[in-house]
């Protein structure tokens, strides 16, 4: 059986004048894993990502739901953020007297702050696939981003054409599958909700599961 890696991705959501709009950036054409595809920042949960000090947890909604999967929420909610601040230069953290060993937290006196984190998506990786994931999708507010939301120039080069893109545009892009589910699903939460309310938590979080010989669709309460 292909192994199967825990990954964390963000969805960052801004809302101002101009719409709501997620941060979206492409895949290398020579990428193992989706290339050429647009997707959120986001990668697999790495070991020492367990020891990342959070300026703030996981709201317990979040945390519980992952915890009673078995999952340990801090580890893959650090690895959220810490992909987030390697593929977009962007930052979601607190000052801490212990700051995260991580670029950009380190230099300003940072640790990942979760409080910021929804979860809102899961999905695990169809069998045949080169690599296989089973990705945590969370959902962030631009609005608590310690930097500027346009300044792109500390990110690694995994992501090209870094870009906010109007949620009305975004599903024209050449996108995998599970990245126009997740879309549609964030279409719906942020259709009626005003620019200035927080992002509400799902009443439940869709679960792609394909671990069985059959994918079966799911919500986790």
């Amino acid at each position: 059986m292909d192994a199967i890696r825990p990954a964390a991705t963000v969805l960052l959501l801004r809302r101002d004048a101009d719409g709501p709009r997620v941060l979206m950036g492409m895949r290398g054409a020579k990428a193992a894993f989706m290339p050429s595809k647009y997707v959120f920042p986001g990668g697999a949960v790495d070991a020492d990502d367990a020891d990342v000090p959070l300026g703030g947890p996981l709201p317990d909604i979040c945390a519980g739901r992952l915890r009673a999967e078995g999952l340990e929420p801090a580890a893959i909610a650090a690895a959220a953020l810490r992909e987030l601040v390697e593929e977009t230069g962007q930052i979601i953290g607190r000052p801490s007297a212990c700051p995260a060993s991580l670029p950009g937290f380190r230099d300003l006196g940072l640790a990942p702050d979760a409080s910021a984190l929804t979860y809102f998506f899961r999905a695990i990786t169809p069998p045949g696939r080169p690599r296989r994931f089973d990705a945590h999708f969370f959902l962030a507010d631009a609005d608590r981003l310690n930097g500027d939301p346009d300044d792109f120039g500390t990110a690694c080069d995994e992501l090209s054409h870094l870009h906010w893109v109007a949620l009305a545009d975004a599903r024209r892009l050449d996108l995998p599958f599970i990245t126009e589910v997740v879309l549609a699903q964030l279409a719906a939460l942020v259709r009626d909700l005003p620019a200035d309310a927080p992002i509400p938590s799902p009443a439940t979080v869709p679960f792609f599961d394909n671990r069985g010989p059959s994918p079966v669709f799911r919500q986790i309460a």
